[in-house]
Order: C-alpha cells, then structure tokens, then sequence
C-alpha cells in the first residue's frame, strides 16, 4: 500500500486480517504505524494505491470499488476527524445515505421517527437531528453522530477510526451504551477498532476479541487480551523489534 501521489513510499506491506461475521477485532500501534492508513484503504480512499494483494468483502474482490460502492454494499467507516458539511443536516444526511445504503426512500418525518429511539440510547438531545453535520459539534458529539449513522445504517463491517479520539470514556460513556448497543441489534456486524485506549478495546465487548500490534505497515503480533495486558505494562517498545524481518 502506497500513497497514489508518492509512489515510492510503502505505508503498509505484508497486512493479512481476516474480519468473520460478529467479530470484533482491534489494530493497535504506535502513531505513524499505518492505522488510520489501512482504515482508508480497505474504505478505498483514492489517497492510496493498493500495488498488491486485495480486499475482500462478501465474497467479492472490491479493491477497484469506489468507496460509495463499498459503503452500499455494506462498509462503513466511523471517521477520526468526521468532515463538517455545511448547509446540511443530520437528518439529510442519514436519509441520503440510508437510501444508497438499503434503498429505503422514507420521508423526513419518517426517518426522524426511526432515529429518536437510537438517539435516546445513545444520550443524545432530540434537537441534535436538525443540526448542521458536524459543524460547531465536540469531539464527544462528533463520535456519538458516528455510532448514530452505524446504527441506522446497519452495516455489515464497521471500521471505527480512533473514536474515543478527544473522548473520555469515563465521563461519556459512548463505548457501553453505543458501540455494545449497536451490536445488540446488529450481531453479525463485524467491528475493527483503531485504537490505542486499552479501555476501548475491554468495554466494547466482554466476550472474545482479536488483538493485532501493527508496527512500521506490519501486524507483528496477533492475540487476545493478553496483548492489552502486555502493551500496558510494557508499551509499544515490547513488539518493536518483531517488526525486523518480517
């Protein structure tokens, strides 16, 4: 994987990830180590060139989709930094990408409906539907109007970007009640976690979970929850030198 502008420069090489229904996995690794690189990649992000290999999705080879495509078919991609848009709302938007996304054609009033349930479990203020996208939004709501568009969208792989980015969990709460709530009415949506808050990856979910170290463009090492307990005692530097020669 290689910027398009810069085809000399490898960002990630070697990446193997298999994502099956319902599970949950989570790419860790310091900054600069291709992350949030491989997250626009597998979203097909016109920044990036994929010289090798390619990506699955379904049973189908989607690496020369567009992104609109993978997005209907069932891909999704909760930003880090999601874009202002102005002049529209919260509500167009959903209901633009839910029709692209399922072909459902509800009226404004409809969707409105549709959502205040999701908005009520996620902690958000009624009034936040007629809102701007993202204009003027803290990071704590710019996070929630992701998990927001995961839910009605329902997709079937959810790449979330660094979402506790500028989010502290202990005051928001948005992993329990959004992330774990989105997984109750969605189980066989598959979830990658970018993300380097150990206490992300532990309130997701309780039950099983992939680990993967990405160092320098590389998974080094791939587990389970005995990887968090390592990278909190001993840091990235524990898998540094498993990145030579791989």
């Amino acid at each position: 994987m290689q910027p398009s502008e810069n085809p000399t420069s490898e960002i990630l090489a070697g990446l193997d990830l298999t994502v099956n229904a319902g599970e949950v996995h989570a790419i860790m690794g310091p900054s600069g180590s291709g992350k949030s690189t491989f997250a626009s990649a597998v979203m097909g992000s016109r920044k990036y060139e994929v010289v090798s290999g390619a990506v699955h999705f379904m049973g189908d080879n989607v690496t020369d989709w567009p992104t609109d495509e993978r997005a209907k078919a069932g891909m999704f991609l909760g930003f880090q930094r999601p874009q202002e848009i102005p002049g529209v709302s919260v509500i167009q938007f959903l209901h633009q990408a839910l029709s692209g996304r399922k072909g459902i054609d509800l009226s404004v009033a409809e969707l409105r409906l549709a959502t205040m349930g999701w908005m009520q479990r996620l902690g958000m203020d009624s009034s936040f539907i007629d809102r701007r996208l993202n204009e003027g939004f803290s990071a704590d709501e710019k996070q929630r109007n992701e998990i927001l568009q995961m839910a009605i969208l329902e997709p079937e792989i959810a790449i979330l970007d660094a979402t506790d980015s500028g989010i502290n969990i202990d005051v928001t709460g948005l992993a329990t009640p959004g992330i774990r709530e989105v997984r109750v009415d969605n189980p066989n949506m598959g979830v990658v976690l970018i993300t380097n808050d150990l206490r992300l990856v532990d309130e997701v979910t309780s039950d099983h979970i992939h680990i993967h170290i990405l160092i320098d463009g590389r998974i080094v090492a791939s587990g389970g929850r005995e990887l968090t307990a390592q990278l909190d005692s001993d840091g990235d530097n524990a898998f540094r030198n498993m990145s030579i020669g791989v």
